[in-house]
């Protein structure tokens, strides 16, 4: 019965958390890294978020699970900063051009964004899943918001010129 639940959430929820990893990623592959990973999480703790939230539970694991995979990366590779995720050729979510866009932001904003837009998450909420204060989230969202904004005007510019 307990295995039954658990993969029935897993069923449920993994495309939601896939769309939400590949997002934050930028990568499929990595996505789906941090999908299992955030999953095998809640897997251990069934008996007790069964009861609970358990999608409450796998999405802030698979948001922290991502700053943690950046900060690795970081440590390992000195010279190479994951500041940049490379954009996803072939992208069945998002819109080639919206994936460059959020291509082109730091880890955080791309979080902040993320987490506003596809979560609606609060300041609040933000800064509790990336382990900062409301201002720095605030700030992380406007900023990456701003550099969205500006990569959507350069878009209608060069449509615009065809």
């Amino acid at each position: 019965m307990v295995r039954d639940e658990f993969e029935a959430f897993v069923e449920a929820e993994t495309p939601r958390l896939l769309g939400l990893a590949h997002a934050l990623s930028g990568n499929p592959h990595d996505a789906w890294d941090l999908v299992q990973e955030a999953l095998v999480r809640v897997g251990v703790r069934w008996r007790r978020l069964a009861t609970e939230n358990p999608g409450g539970y796998a999405r802030p694991t698979l948001v922290r699970l991502n700053v943690d995979r950046t900060r690795r990366l970081r440590r390992e590779r000195p010279g190479v900063v994951p500041d940049r995720v490379a954009p996803v050729v072939s992208d069945t979510i998002l819109e080639p051009w919206l994936a460059d866009a959020l291509a082109s932001l730091t880890p955080q904003q791309r979080a902040a964004v993320v987490l506003r837009v596809l979560e609606d998450l609060d300041h609040e909420g933000i800064a509790a899943l990336l382990g900062c204060s409301a201002g720095t989230a605030r700030t992380h969202l406007s900023r990456g918001l701003a550099r969205m904004r500006e990569r959507a005007a350069a878009r209608e510019e060069v449509d615009a010129g065809d």
